[in-house]
């Protein structure tokens, strides 16, 4: 049976593992170390898949700005989501996600951001950011950086830059 619940800091070192196996790097590995430092961060936010007692998935959740005309407004990015290559393709991912967003929403956020495949984040009704009027910092393709408002209507009036802490930038 596979559980999903909010990360245990006595599994640091198997969430760096899973995230540098799942992208075949450190990068995103150092991000979630990187981003535990932050004064804003919520282990509430970090969340791990367990399969009969092995850590096979993981998902984080962390604050970011949409610079807008009418003033910052808080939103989340969902990065990294790291799953084991022998659990890939077996629903952990999506678990996950799943269990992510509705943490979200317990948690009061309203807006969630994700750079990713389109067709995999489609699914939980991600839709392109440019749509909604809002631009990504980072030169990709538009349909791969997308939103997902977790409260209805929590992007009306909203528009402008998405603004990530400097730390996404080695990623």
């Amino acid at each position: 049976m596979r559980i999903v619940r909010s990360e245990n800091f006595i599994e640091y070192d198997g969430i760096f593992e899973i995230n540098r196996l799942a992208f075949g790097q450190e990068n995103e590995a150092k991000l979630v170390e990187s981003i535990r430092y932050l004064p804003n961060f919520n282990s509430a936010l970090s969340l791990v898949a367990i399969d009969s007692d092995r850590l096979v998935g993981h998902i984080l959740f962390s604050e970011i700005a949409i610079v807008s005309p009418q003033g910052d407004v808080i939103a989340l990015a969902l990065a990294p989501l790291a799953v084991l290559p022998q659990f890939q393709n077996q629903g952990v991912g999506s678990q996950l996600v799943r269990a992510g967003l509705k943490q979200c929403q317990i948690l009061g956020y309203k807006i969630v951001i994700v750079l990713g495949r389109p067709n995999f984040y489609s699914r939980f009704g991600f839709v392109p950011a440019i749509d909604r009027g809002l631009r990504s910092p980072f030169s990709v393709p538009d349909e791969a950086f997308m939103v997902l408002e977790l409260v209805p209507g929590a992007l009306n009036g909203v528009s402008g830059m998405v603004k990530y802490p400097s730390l996404f930038d080695c990623v």
